[in-house]
């Protein structure tokens, strides 16, 4: 029966009854009234029933926020954030004004304002605070200086010192996502600490270039909340992305598991992994990793290398599992590694074609994983050093990766002599393979 204006919105004389029914006080009570009144008519908690008379009821949705699950009460907020995040695209309501047409219409051009590339700065905005958040190398839950944030989408990545201009263009960013983030922070996306007004004090005067990291606090800090990380997680599931989170795979099988974790950081794929053991027998669980692990295809090597990594999670009781595979060409070698670091018995010799694979197999695991790493430029040079002749023997390994493996030897080894060794091998065992 609360009446209300043209856009559904609490008109202002029943504003102060509604800041104290929020229990809401200070200066800015009944613009904070006003606001959650108007996310309470977007997400549908409040209807309007009459658009003539302006009266409204409660919605169908209210009822979910005491009755409803906790995936009802997440999918109202997630409602709410859509029309915030819809709000803080949108220029100043005073430049809006100012670009008013004769008609009424708003005239976008004398905006400069486009308002799916706004929507689309936003969102890359948030998808780099998400990836920094979740990443192994980034912050994880500390906050992150809004420079660095607004560097993320305006600098390219291959540019070394930026010019004058881009950091222009990264400075002008700054002052767009610090309004940004102060819509953002009530609706509990992002936890933000602003940037200093003083900074901001002087228009023709450039701000000095922080000197430690207490000054960088003064350029603004944000971090996502843990409610955040769902809500972004949400939003890039929706738009088609691959956004995984450790649980998902706890009831997939051993396949799954090995594929799904290759691209995780080494703790999300441990989280995972512990997961998904915790729901079978150590033995089940071993040697359905170990079939998994068989193959041939570009990807092998590094499943292998979960597999063993899962494995170096199961006690003793797998060690039947792997006493079953020993004679196994793919699966021999690393059933012997884990067979003597659990302290087996009679745990027979590999013959050498075996360590040899294992070898290849390894690095090839390692090139998938890290890259060109400086872990793996180690591990190459201890290769060519422990064996004697190794080049001469290693190229004839029936390995699909050996000439990918020895011509990144090639490359990483910074002996010039080894490293043409390895490059005239990987040229014999392409040779061998037929291409």
């Amino acid at each position: 029966g609360t009446r209300v204006d043209a856009g559904g919105g609490l008109v202002e004389e029943q504003l102060p009854a509604a800041a104290e029914q929020l229990g809401l006080s200070g200066d800015d009570a009944a613009a904070h009234a006003s606001e959650a009144w108007r996310i309470a008519v977007d997400t549908g908690l409040v209807e309007i029933t009459d658009e003539e008379t302006g009266t409204v009821a409660a919605g169908e949705d209210l009822a979910l926020l005491t009755g409803g699950s906790p995936q009802d009460v997440l999918g109202v907020w997630l409602t709410a954030l859509e029309a915030v995040l819809a709000d803080a695209s949108v220029p100043d309501l005073d430049d809006l004004v100012d670009a008013m047409a004769e008609g009424g219409e708003v005239d976008l051009s004398s905006l400069d304002w486009d308002p799916e590339a706004e929507s689309d700065f936003l969102d890359g905005v948030l998808g780099n605070l998400y990836l920094l958040t979740v990443g192994e190398e980034g912050p994880g839950e500390a906050p992150v200086p809004l420079p660095a944030l607004a560097a993320s989408v305006i600098v390219p990545s291959d540019m070394g010192e930026p010019s004058n201009e881009v950091l222009e263009q990264v400075s002008d960013a700054m002052m767009r996502l610090d309004d940004q983030f102060r819509l953002l922070e009530p609706v509990g996306l992002v936890e933000y600490q602003p940037v200093d007004e003083a900074l901001m004090a002087d228009a023709d005067e450039e701000p000095a270039a922080p000197v430690d990291e207490a000054d960088v606090t003064r350029y603004g800090m944000v971090r996502l909340t843990p409610l955040g990380l769902y809500g972004l997680r949400a939003r890039l599931l929706d738009a088609g992305f691959e956004a995984p989170a450790v649980g998902d795979l706890s009831d997939k099988g051993a396949d799954a598991l090995l594929d799904g974790t290759a691209p995780f950081p080494p703790a999300a794929a441990h989280a995972e992994t512990e997961l998904w053991l915790a729901g079978r027998s150590p033995l089940d669980a071993a040697r359905e990793l170990l079939a998994a692990a068989r193959g041939a295809d570009p990807g092998a090597p590094l499943r292998r290398l979960r597999c063993q990594q899962a494995l170096s999670l199961v006690g003793a009781e797998a060690e039947p599992a792997l006493r079953e595979v020993l004679d196994d060409a793919e699966l021999g070698g690393l059933a012997r590694v884990w067979l003597t670091e659990h302290g087996a018995p009679d745990v027979p010799a590999p013959p050498q074609e075996m360590v040899f694979w294992l070898t290849i197999d390894t690095v090839a695991a390692q090139l998938a994983a890290e890259g060109n790493s400086e872990e793996l430029r180690a591990l190459v040079e201890g290769l060519a050093r422990q064996h004697s002749g190794f080049f001469d023997t290693v190229w004839r390994v029936e390995h699909p990766a050996t000439p990918e493996v020895l011509e990144a030897m090639g490359r990483l080894h910074p002996d010039k002599k080894v490293a043409k060794e390895a490059r005239k091998a990987a040229f014999k065992a392409r040779s061998q393979q037929g291409g």
